[in-house]
């Protein structure tokens, strides 16, 4: 057996969650936020036969984009004179997947 943490967009986390479950596949969805950008997150969580990692990977994949995004940047400053500040575009969106083993699972 594999656990699947999945680290979804809040954008992309709905259309995971109905494609999940129009697959036959449970998940618990909890709330999390990125680092860099503080965005909002969803980590899912899946526990799957090994046989249907791949088949869940590809789903998380097909309803994930990745996607630019511009953010304000912070005024810099050189020598003594305050420069203006522009959007710096970035990257969004996707999924980051981590599978581990697991001994155990049991649904009560």
């Amino acid at each position: 057996m594999k656990l699947i943490y999945a680290i979804v967009n809040n954008e992309d986390s709905h259309n995971v969650s109905i494609a999940l479950t129009k697959a036959g596949y449970f998940a618990t969805k909890l709330s999390s936020s990125g680092g860099f950008l503080k965005a909002g997150n969803n980590t899912f969580l899946i526990c799957s036969e090994d046989s249907q990692v791949g088949d869940i990977i590809e789903i998380i994949k097909s309803c994930s984009s990745q996607r630019s995004q511009f953010i304000p940047a912070i005024n810099t400053e050189v020598a003594g004179q305050v420069g203006g500040s522009f959007p710096i575009e970035v990257t969004v969106g996707g999924a980051t997947i981590f599978v581990t083993d697991i001994e155990r699972f049991e649904k009560v």
